[in-house]
């Protein structure tokens, strides 16, 4: 079977064909007539035109014999890429038993249902009625290996090949008609029509498969998760004291530390500190907290081998731009006209391009040295700024000082607030007096001449304020005097003699009592300067300076505004200053603030509002 396919198959290249005996030329012509193939006659004459002849016809032959692909020994080609108008043109096929005809190029091609997945079986229906097993198998034989073929008594039959691609082979096949022989009983010819098949075998070995290849990719991802898992780390065994022990040792051994670390911090994790094992534990940090000087000074070593090599590459360029500096002086006495009249014009072309390139490469190089001087010298002012800062203020031991100096502070930052809200409030009258009325400049005047007022009514306060810190400086200084004055008695009272124990006690109460007398009438007198300090519209610097940005701002907004949006404006000037202080700032004084409340229901909103001129006004 094999060595009759490899003798069909050389056909096309040793030009011998098979000798079909023709008794009746006129049948033989009507025959091919018939099956839509064109007629040629014996003696190699065509009956018809030239236009429809099947291209490459040698008319020498008897019959057509092209060299097909689907002939043994021959690989299937896919055909080259043809026009979609341009149907494929599929040639005779010639076996030992049999010939195959290919269907009219002008009808459609046979259709096939979609493929089942690891098909390797074929359905071929419209076999001749005499075509025995053994005819199919030359025929199909030049496809594939067949593992199996089963014929149907109704002219189809299923055949299933050992590969798959086997199976596309077998469908070029479709359409062909099937005669055996070279008779013309129906029974010996027939439309063969060739289609994917679905069987039980196909599927269960496309399954397992499948399932192969899916064991293997699931085998490869993790070959390769656990090739770039990081590795796990060693355990850690549970603490006892020979491994306290153990792990001590290790802490001072510097190839060992890192690990001895480690566990010594699982342990401590763990919650195995108690009290028994306290001082081991303590042993173990103290000799942790010993290699903080080995790291600084393994520190201070890089750090001296950075600079000795940064000074390595510095000079190491200073050297390069000395030669750079040396060869562009010989370009410039090359140019000179002594030396530059006795070079060519194509020397002379070449002298001045490696002039300017030698140029440019020391200026690029003189630059990158200068950004390292640079860099240096930002180190060196960073240095001395870290070797000796700013001097901080002193602070001194007693409260009046602080509060003294909290005072000055403030008071300067008042004044620098009085400035810029001066200058913002001129600024609002240069914008809004060209576009506004006579009237409008007039009211922005009394308005401006209000504030200044309330500003100067604030300095006066701050003025005050300064007044009652002295007062209370000199009412401290007499308080010191008087309790170390009493402090003397009380010391004259210990060195009493026994003897006089019940005089030297009643002295010594009289005495205690006249003290206490005294010092109950100064915390009284300080109790009512306190109350008349409490009393006025204003307590403090910061509140003065509080009542001043809540004045402008609330002015700015004519509708009000509520507290929480006042507060958010102030806490980016102060960020100490809460809602509820505010709120009890502005409560304090109703003649320049009054409440309202805007809204309905769930959108009752309560608002400040700056009524500081309707009280100026009704006054």
């Amino acid at each position: 079977m094999t060595s009759a396919a490899d003798s069909i198959g050389a056909l096309g290249t040793e030009q011998t064909h098979l000798s079909v005996p023709v008794t009746d030329p006129g049948a033989w012509a009507t025959a091919m007539n018939n099956l839509g193939i064109v007629p040629m006659g014996l003696a190699g004459q065509q009956l018809v035109s030239d236009s429809i002849c099947i291209q490459g016809f040698d008319p020498n032959l008897g019959i057509i014999a092209p060299i097909n692909p689907m002939m043994a020994g021959i690989s299937l080609v896919p055909p080259p890429p043809v026009q979609p108008e341009l149907p494929g043109i599929k040639e005779f096929i010639h076996c030992k038993s049999c010939t195959l005809f290919p269907q009219n190029p002008n009808l459609p091609p046979p259709s096939t249902r979609e493929r089942p997945p690891g098909c390797k079986t074929v359905f071929v229906g419209g076999l001749p009625e005499n075509a025995s097993e053994e005819i199919i198998r030359e025929v199909f034989d030049q496809c594939g290996e067949i593992v199996a073929i089963r014929k149907s008594k109704k002219n189809f039959c299923h055949i299933r090949f050992s590969e798959e691609f086997m199976v596309d082979k077998a469908i070029y096949l479709s359409g062909y008609r099937m005669r055996i022989g070279s008779s013309t009983d129906k029974k010996d010819s027939g439309r063969i029509h060739v289609d994917f098949a679905q069987a039980r075998d196909d599927l269960y070995e496309w399954e397992c498969k499948q399932r192969l290849l899916a064991r293997e990719e699931r085998h490869r991802r993790k070959v390769q998760e656990d090739r770039l898992r990081p590795p796990s780390p060693p355990p850690i065994m549970h603490y006892s004291e020979h491994e306290a022990g153990l792990l001590a040792e290790r802490l001072k051994d510097d190839n060992k530390f890192s690990e001895a670390t480690a566990v010594l911090f699982t342990w401590i994790e763990r919650g195995e500190v108690n009290r028994r094992t306290a001082n081991h534990f303590y042993s173990m940090i103290q000799s942790a907290n010993s290699h903080v000087r080995r790291l600084m000074s393994e520190k201070a070593q890089h750090e001296e081998e950075m600079e000795l090599a940064k000074e390595q590459f510095k000079n190491s360029l200073l050297a390069i731009l000395t030669q750079f500096e040396q060869i562009t002086a010989v370009f410039t006495a090359a140019t000179r006209q002594k030396a530059w009249d006795h070079f060519t014009k194509a020397q002379r072309k070449n002298i001045d391009i490696w002039r300017k390139q030698c140029e440019e490469l020391r200026n690029a190089h003189s630059e990158e040295i200068m950004g390292i001087r640079r860099e240096e010298e930002m180190e060196m002012s960073d240095e001395d700024l870290e070797e000796n800062p700013c001097k901080k203020v002193r602070m001194e031991d007693s409260a009046l000082a602080v509060q003294t100096c909290a005072l000055r502070e403030e008071n300067d930052s008042l004044r620098w607030q009085l400035d810029a809200y001066r200058n913002e409030v001129e600024l609002l009258k240069k914008e809004q007096g060209k576009a506004q009325r006579a009237d409008d400049e007039h009211m922005h005047d009394n308005q401006l001449h209000f504030l200044q007022q309330s500003m100067h009514g604030m300095q006066q306060q701050l003025l005050r304020l300064q007044e009652e810190l002295k007062e209370k400086e000199l009412e401290l200084e007499q308080a010191q005097v008087e309790q170390r004055h009493l402090e003397g008695e009380i010391s004259n009272l210990r060195h009493l003699s026994s003897m006089d124990l019940v005089e030297g006690m009643n002295h010594t109460t009289d005495a205690l009592e006249k003290g206490m007398n005294g010092t109950a009438v100064l915390y009284h007198h300080q109790e009512k300067k306190n109350e008349l300090a409490m009393r006025g519209p204003l307590r403090s610097e910061k509140e003065a300076l509080l009542l001043g940005i809540i004045s402008t701002f609330l002015h700015v907004h004519p509708f009000g505004a509520n507290i929480e949006y006042l507060w958010s404006y102030i806490q980016r000037l102060d960020a100490k200053v809460s809602p509820s202080e505010l709120e009890r700032l502005m409560v304090r004084l109703p003649n320049m603030f009054k409440q309202e409340f805007s809204g309905v229901g769930a959108t009752l909103e309560k608002r400040w509002k700056f009524c500081g001129f309707e009280a100026l006004n009704s006054a």
